[in-house]
């Protein structure tokens, strides 16, 4: 089991890295479950990324007291918000679809808003 963790710690680094670079690709869960598999099989890599200069504040903070930078918290509601808005404009729903997924979304940003700021 312990090199599947490895290899998943891997790959969550990769979707990471690439979601540092692409907007609609989120970079600290990843960060967040490459650091639970790194955990579980290779200390020196989990406390390289608990360590790292610009990633290891936020990931010590979720993984201490569950917290959500501030500004982490308010860019969740810009994009969830402009995403609604262009699911709502792009595909014109019926009120069934609109309500489900805007539900989901309300769901997501209350998780987000419960946590703990960091």
């Amino acid at each position: 089991m312990r090199r599947v963790y490895l290899v998943l710690g891997f790959i969550f680094i990769a979707l990471g890295f690439v979601g540092a670079f692409l907007p609609v690709l989120p970079t600290t869960p990843f960060l967040i479950l490459a650091t639970t598999c790194f955990a579980r099989s290779s200390p020196r890599l989990e406390n390289w990324l608990l360590s790292h200069p610009r990633f290891g504040p936020t990931l010590r903070a979720w993984r201490e007291r569950g917290a959500i930078p501030l500004r982490a918290k308010l860019l969740a509601l810009a994009g969830i918000s402009a995403g609604f808005l262009l699911f709502w404009i792009g595909s014109a729903p019926g009120p069934i679809l609109m309500a489900s997924v805007g539900t989901l979304m309300l769901v997501g940003l209350v998780y987000v808003f419960t946590r703990p700021s960091a």
